[in-house]
């Protein structure tokens, strides 16, 4: 079998040009090529599209993460290209891959097998460059405060009480905590500060949840960087007039991107990943263009459903008035497994009890989907080739007995052709069964009370405690923000905080560790346990086998 790569690098790919122009009948005019097989939208366009009626929107989730991987957005591609196959018109939005993971551990992150979307080494690397201005613009904001009080602190900001740090899109332990301008008075005004990855950054946020140039531009205005000395009033970016030149960075990176499959459908890949840390799912403005342009519009969001769907609705269908009509969930027979308590490397051994313990996860993740979040739902069981017929049958007799349906999906090995079933069922119930998303929490409910919801509802946590500084912060930010939406950053791995927790726990306790405010994205940031905001490189990182040969040619990228 080949590699995600080798197959990604003998793809028979269009020029991206004649592809939009075949699709959806996009001139020329309106695309800004990055090469042949990338480009972006114009804003223009975007503009025109307006007056359209909506497609219909699908979101892709998955089941607790595990070493074994799932496929979730393997999945997205594949099902996307099975809709097109079976006539339904269907575009794909994806997120753009961060370097943290593609040089860490996961690697890559635009599909796999037979389900990719290509050029993938562009992709997975620096793509159209969207998180390099992204992160230009943060750390522009980030000189620009450490500047404002070296030249003389016209605004009194109290160094001790900066809320805003540094980021790179990279995992770099070391940068966690740092200090800077050491040296002597002509560097600065010395003290502790840190790093986040890019994705972590309210900038990535603010640049996912803004719908024009105008809103980008009032949101990172509206970024709190800092307190005053004595009263302690907030210090936004705008009083440092670093919002234009912010924007200024950002004003071709807010563009969609368009790519293609490997069947050479269209597909806009734009925003940021990471549900874990940070809201996890692709741009509004990319989501809201696609269901203009097609009939389906399926979209993805970060890690498990306990992460991405609930911030997919509780953040991002909240803020832009999005409406889902189906979630399907990812999961594959050997993660149920490992939620049983098997080890990796004993994975694709048949097992039946431990396959029969760990459904409980997918249990989980299915009633909150259909309970809480208020849509239908599809299990997509990605096949791997040691799967048995009898656990197979055991997965889907669970799910049925939950008054659902799972189909196999061969879409890795098959491409398109292999999810056709599932296109089936999937656009049967958007046709005919289509739901009505719920919210976890309402707007006026209080920030703990929020907390408190996604903790207990979805987490099937049964207590949710805050040491007293932590508890008086969110009491204070509830006071001038009390109707923002909670954004947990909390293990991927788990239910729980701990990412050694497998299957579906309840009853456990929620520690929230620190909240942070991101008041040019609209909501709290409440972190569980001991969740970092920089990641670091495994023991061997993912970096080690990347390389590229003397032709230019890349290896390794997975």
């Amino acid at each position: 079998m080949l590699t995600d790569i080798e197959i990604a690098q003998q793809a028979s790919k269009k020029r991206i040009i004649e592809l939009a122009r075949e699709q959806y009948g996009v001139g020329s005019e309106h695309l800004e090529p990055y090469g042949h097989y990338k480009a972006k939208l114009s804003l223009d366009y975007i503009d025109s599209l307006k007056d359209k009626a909506d497609g219909k929107l699908i979101l892709t989730t998955a089941i607790s993460p595990t070493p074994a991987g799932e496929g979730k957005t393997t999945t997205t591609v594949g099902l996307g290209d099975a809709m097109n196959r079976i006539g339904k018109k269907t575009l794909i939005c994806l997120r753009e891959p961060s370097l943290g993971p593609c040089f860490g551990i996961k690697g890559g992150a635009a599909g796999g097998g037979y389900a990719q979307v290509v050029p993938m080494e562009d992709i997975n690397l620096h793509f159209t460059g969207d998180f390099h201005a992204i992160g230009s613009a943060h750390n522009l904001l980030s000189a620009m405060i450490d500047n404002h009080i070296h030249q003389g602190n016209a605004l009194d900001i109290d160094p001790r009480l900066l809320a805003w740090k540094r980021v790179v899109d990279m995992n770099d332990r070391a940068l966690r905590k740092i200090v800077v301008a050491l040296g002597g008075a002509a560097n600065g005004f010395p003290r502790e500060d840190g790093y986040d990855i890019t994705v972590a950054s309210e900038v990535m946020a603010i640049f996912c949840l803004a719908t024009s140039l105008a809103d980008l531009k009032t949101r990172l205005g509206n970024i709190v960087v800092g307190y005053t000395r004595g009263d302690k009033k907030p210090v936004y970016a705008r009083d440092l007039n670093a919002q234009g030149a912010m924007a200024a960075l950002l004003k071709d990176a807010i563009k969609p991107n368009l790519v293609q499959t490997l069947e050479n459908n269209l597909a806009l890949v734009h925003g940021g990943p990471f549900a874990n840390i940070a809201h996890g799912c692709n741009s509004v403005t990319a989501t809201k263009t696609a269901l203009k342009l097609a009939d389906y519009v399926i979209t993805e969001a970060g890690f498990g459903a306990d992460l991405g769907a609930e911030k997919f609705i509780d953040i991002k269908c909240r803020m832009a008035g999005l409406k889902p009509a189906a979630v399907v969930l990812v999961a594959t027979i050997r993660a149920m497994k490992y939620h049983g308590g098997v080890n990796k490397q004993d994975l694709n051994a048949a097992n039946l009890a431990a396959l029969d313990k760990g459904l409980v996860n997918l249990e989980r993740h299915f009633n909150n989907i259909r309970n809480h979040y208020g849509l239908p739902c599809v299990v997509s069981i990605n096949h791997f080739t040691h799967d048995t017929d009898a656990e197979i049958e055991l997965l889907k007799s669970r799910v049925e007995a939950l008054g659902g349906k799972a189909v196999v999906a061969r879409h890795w090995a098959e491409g398109g052709a292999g999810a056709e079933e599932l296109a089936s069922v999937v656009a049967d119930i958007v046709d005919n069964h289509p739901g009505r998303h719920s919210y976890v929490y309402a707007d006026n409910a209080s920030l703990w009370e929020k907390i408190e919801a996604v903790a207990k509802k979805i987490y099937g946590a049964g207590s949710v405690t805050a040491n007293s500084k932590v508890r008086a912060e969110i009491d204070k930010l509830n006071r001038d923000y009390g109707n923002f939406p909670v954004c947990m950053a909390k293990t991927q791995m788990s239910f729980t905080a701990d990412p050694a927790t497998r299957g579906a726990p309840e009853g456990h306790n929620v520690e929230i560790s620190e909240v942070r405010l991101s008041n040019g994205a609209g909501f709290i940031v409440a972190i569980a346990g001991n969740m970092m905001t920089m990641p670091g490189l495994p023991k061997v990182p993912a970096a080690e086998k990347i390389d590229v040969d003397a032709d230019g040619n890349i290896t390794g990228l997975f």
